[in-house]
């Protein structure tokens, strides 16, 4: 596991147990939702990435 798989797992961990509190989540359905979350969170940091990588003109508009 990945400095940043601990980091998403964390923010994803805070995120549900936020949702728990307001009560849209319950422990019931976690599984699911928090695989939900995670995999959000994992494929925008994914794609942000790739945009970094694709964007060698820095500062420019695209």
């Amino acid at each position: 596991m990945t400095q940043d798989d601990e980091k998403i797992l964390k923010v994803a961990k805070e995120i549900l147990v936020k949702f728990i509190e307001m009560g849209r989540v319950s422990t019931g359905n976690f599984d699911e939702h928090f695989r939900s979350v995670y995999w959000t969170i994992k494929n925008t940091v994914v794609s942000s990435r790739l945009d970094d990588m694709e964007s060698p003109d820095e500062g420019k508009e695209r």
